[in-house]
């Protein structure tokens, strides 16, 4: 695959979305590392939040709306902690996951689960379920 580097692609239509959500500049990365380093959901992360970001600005859209990555986000704040930048990457992962919210619809059908699925579940798993994963 090959991908040009200009002023458009960085600053791309996803780029200007998730910014516009999150409030972070995706272009202050400079992909150190460190967020990948320390996060603890990243083993089972189809691609690194880092890797996320570049994808990102390299304008590979379907790339970062497909992956798996922002949804297993435990908004946890160690990739913020770590980050030399002060890239906040929990918002970056809410705001991709809000615009695919937006694009394709919600991640779970909620008439789908049982009553006693719901009876067993902590409050807690509804609280951080709904935020993430419904419109």
């Amino acid at each position: 695959m090959r991908v040009k580097l200009s002023a458009e692609t960085l600053r791309n239509e996803l780029v200007r979305r998730i910014e516009e959500i999150s409030g972070e500049d995706l272009l202050k990365c400079y992909q150190c590392g460190k967020c990948a380093a320390g996060c603890p959901v990243a083993f089972a992360m189809d691609m690194l939040p880092s890797q996320v970001i570049r994808f990102a600005q390299l304008g590979l859209v379907e790339e970062v709306l497909d992956s798996e990555t922002p949804w297993f986000c435990a908004a946890c704040q160690t990739c913020y902690a770590r980050c030399p930048k002060g890239v906040d990457l929990s918002r970056i992962m809410e705001a991709i996951r809000e615009i695919v919210l937006q694009e394709r619809g919600d991640y779970i059908d909620l008439s789908t689960l049982s009553l006693d699925d719901l009876a067993e579940f902590p409050q807690q798993a509804f609280i951080a379920s709904f935020r993430k994963y419904t419109a």
